[in-house]
């Protein structure tokens, strides 16, 4: 697992421009959704082509999260990258400038859809109830990336907690342009995962300083269990 931690000089400038930590301690349940970014095959097994080891030390978290949201009437949405030719096409340069063929190939054909790494990584906790909508660039909110904005509105969801993996890539991507499409964000230390514990701790730092609020799986927890109504 990352360590988790932001620096003393980031806390007290957060403190001092917001007025305290996490401005979203407080949630309305039913109008938040659990974003769980790319915990695919592909990323998750060992020589997988982008594997991301502590993405699978995340995974107890995730569920967690996950069956807290579902329990407390929230909802979960497990984003799966893909590329089809529609993709390769239209990200071309990506696709040409920054694989080499060997790699280029490995992703093209390894996130296809329907193909083995593509999938959902088994040991995820994903009920009938929960939604799985296909990307197919890094952000998510990216016009005609998926149908995430959609699907979000149509619920009538404005905050997102982010899991997932890369949390300098994919995770990040999403959580950016949703806090500019006016989404409140949550951005969770411990159940999201980079390459090395650099890139994690950076995304973290951005995360916190202007995008979202970045919290742990145990601030999570609370924060959705105190969302529930007293009966």
């Amino acid at each position: 697992m990352h360590e988790v931690g932001l620096s003393a000089d980031l806390l007290s400038q957060i403190q001092s421009q917001r007025g305290r930590l996490h401005p979203f301690e407080r949630l309305d349940i039913r109008r938040t959704a659990h974003v769980i970014v790319d915990l695919q095959n592909g990323f998750m097994e060992s020589g997988a082509p982008i594997e991301v080891p502590v993405a699978r030390e995340i995974v107890p978290n995730v569920n967690s999260i996950s069956a807290a949201v579902r329990r407390c009437a929230g909802r979960n949405v497990f984003l799966r990258m893909t590329v089809d030719s529609d993709s390769q096409s239209s990200w071309s340069n990506w696709f040409a400038y920054m694989h080499t063929p060997q790699n280029r190939a490995a992703v093209t054909q390894g996130f296809a859809r329907n193909a083995h790494y593509w999938q959902l990584w088994p040991k995820l906790d994903v009920a009938e109830s929960d939604h799985i909508v296909e990307k197919t660039r890094f952000g998510a909110f990216v016009p005609g990336a998926s149908r995430l904005h959609e699907l979000l509105q149509r619920h009538g969801i404005d905050t997102l907690i982010i899991s997932g993996t890369l949390s300098n890539c994919c995770c990040e991507s999403t959580a950016r342009d949703a806090m500019q499409m006016n989404y409140k964000v949550i951005f969770v230390a411990d159940a999201t995962a980079a390459l090395t514990d650099a890139a994690h701790t950076a995304t973290l730092e951005n995360m916190a300083m202007l995008f979202a609020d970045v919290m742990t799986t145990a601030e999570v927890l609370t924060a959705v269990t105190r969302s529930v109504p007293h009966r």
